[in-house]
């Protein structure tokens, strides 16, 4: 058995197995491959993740390309023609406030 990575050969695969088994025992093996492939495993899907967000990125929605193109309307209230107009009331000239008066007060 030949491995192209770092060039392990069979027996190199072996006795680092058996170091392995000796280091960590026989109980915590399942546990640190658990770990391993829970770690790949997120690893994974943030890169997914990051590759679909770089993706989306570089698209245009239709719906969001549509508003854009779309001019700006400004909604108006009908006009009445036949109304009254509004009376003007402009305050006094000639009004005075005394100091300690109603008006005085805030």
């Amino acid at each position: 058995m030949y491995l192209a990575f770092m060039n392990v050969g069979g027996q190199e695969l072996i006795l680092l197995l058996i170091i392995v088994l000796v280091l960590f025992g026989a109980k915590k093996l399942p546990e640190l491959a658990r770990g391993m492939g829970q770690a790949i495993r997120e690893f994974q899907k943030a890169k997914d993740e990051f590759s679909d967000e770089l993706h989306s990125s570089g698209r245009t929605d239709k719906a969001t390309t549509e508003v854009r193109s779309a001019p700006a309307t400004i909604p108006t209230a009908p006009r009445i023609e036949n109304a009254a107009p509004n009376p003007v009331v402009r305050p006094e000239s000639r009004a005075t406030v005394e100091p300690g008066s109603a008006a005085d007060r805030v």
